[in-house]
């Protein structure tokens, strides 16, 4: 296969390239800085002339509370750019493999692992556009895969864990909430997760990935704190009031992840044992 992967710089972008060498593929990696995805006709050149038949989207515009004021530029980057690779991949047949969110739930109260199969109902302007994203994909035609993800973390970029190995290695004691529920998700795990979907074809659809287990942010950041050996930080839960936000976030987004592993025949790490091998690697 010859394979495209957008928005390369970032953190599942860095870990596909880290891994890419697992696979007899041509890879092509691009960021804003080599392809423009809201160009349309720079994504049709860029297919074209390198007789791409896959694309691997990592390419988001994910600073949720800045998608509030900016709101046309995340709908840019989120689902017009989206449809430009779509119907790209389809004028040459190709599969569109798409990166989505947990972000599109939270609209309703949910005490169960969120299915694909659920209704979206997202809470803020980056849930809305992401979800217009995956509208445009189902739309167009397109082969694809779309595989919503969670809590995304890793080696590479600005995240929780590196966020919090910081302030718990900084401050005598923090606080973080309590009230809001999902899974951790190793960026290393979810691209090899998409390395094996990407092998097979035929299974078009929209799937959930994250790791095993469910926690708040409260739990994550003590476990990172236990296992980063940061333990004289006192870490207390609070509410998501404590912390006002132009976003309502979702408070129970765990991903329920049957339909990829009985698909693919995907075995999903725990949570803990990728944050530990996670922070190994760094």
């Amino acid at each position: 296969m010859k394979i495209l992967v957008t928005g390369a710089n970032g953190q599942l972008g860095m870990s596909l390239r880290k891994r890419a060498d697992q696979v007899e593929n041509d890879w092509f990696f691009t960021d804003v800085e080599e392809l423009d995805i809201t160009d349309a006709a720079a994504v049709k050149a860029m297919v074209a002339q390198n007789r791409i038949d896959t694309i691997i989207n990592c390419a988001a515009y994910t600073n949720v509370d800045a998608a509030e004021d900016n709101e046309p530029l995340a709908e840019r980057l989120n689902a017009q750019a989206v449809e430009n690779l779509a119907l790209a991949m389809k004028e040459v047949g190709g599969r569109l493999i798409h990166i989505s969110t947990d972000y599109v739930f939270g609209g309703e109260p949910h005490n169960t692992p969120c299915r694909e199969d659920l209704p979206a109902c997202p809470t803020g302007a980056y849930g809305r556009t992401k979800l217009h994203g995956e509208e445009a994909i189902l739309r167009s035609g397109v082969r694809y895969l779309i595989v919503r993800t969670s809590w995304l973390y890793s080696e590479y970029g600005k995240n929780f864990l590196k966020t919090m190995l910081r302030l718990t290695s900084e401050k005598p004691s923090l606080k973080v909430v309590f009230d809001q529920v999902g899974t951790p998700t190793y960026a290393g795990d979810l691209a090899e997760a998409i390395l094996k979907m990407a092998a097979q074809d035929g299974r078009d659809g929209i799937y959930h990935y994250s790791n095993e287990g469910v926690c708040s942010w409260y739990d994550f950041a003590k476990a990172i704190a236990e296992y980063s050996g940061h333990t004289e930080c006192a870490i207390q839960p609070c509410h998501s009031d404590e912390f006002p936000s132009k976003v309502v976030r979702p408070a129970y987004s765990v991903l329920d992840k049957t339909k990829v592993k009985e698909t693919f025949g995907l075995s999903v790490p725990y949570w803990t044992d990728s944050l530990k091998k996670c922070l190994k690697n760094l």
